[in-house]
């Protein structure tokens, strides 16, 4: 019985680790979080890498893999034009282990 709880938990806490599959949406009233991509690191509240296949994209820790259908991701996000109509401020780095939280208050908009 006890296999079974700790099966079951590590399943479920591997579903939950998974929070970076996104999917963007079209129009802004369909997205969870509504995102703008700064010019400089020093902007960001989170600094991302894209990922080339989704088991990459695990935790919250700004590695983001972009689904191919909505159903498919764990958060949409909307591409905002101008920074103040944005939830998330993000920069996109060019290798992975530059990812990170900057403005760790905004970590609960990507569980």
């Amino acid at each position: 019985m006890k296999q079974f709880f700790l099966i079951v938990s590590f399943i479920g806490v591997t579903q939950f680790a998974t929070a970076q599959k996104l999917f963007s949406v079209k129009y802004q009233n369909q997205a969870d979080v509504k995102v703008f991509v700064v010019d400089y690191a020093n902007q960001a509240d989170l600094k991302v890498f894209k990922v080339d296949y989704s088991n990459q994209a695990k935790g919250n820790k700004g590695l983001w893999f972009f689904t191919e259908y909505s159903n498919q991701a764990d958060t949409t996000v909307f591409f905002v034009d101008y920074a103040n109509q944005a939830d998330l401020k993000i920069f996109f780095v060019d290798y992975q282990n530059q990812v990170g939280w900057l403005n760790n208050s905004k970590k609960q908009l990507l569980y």
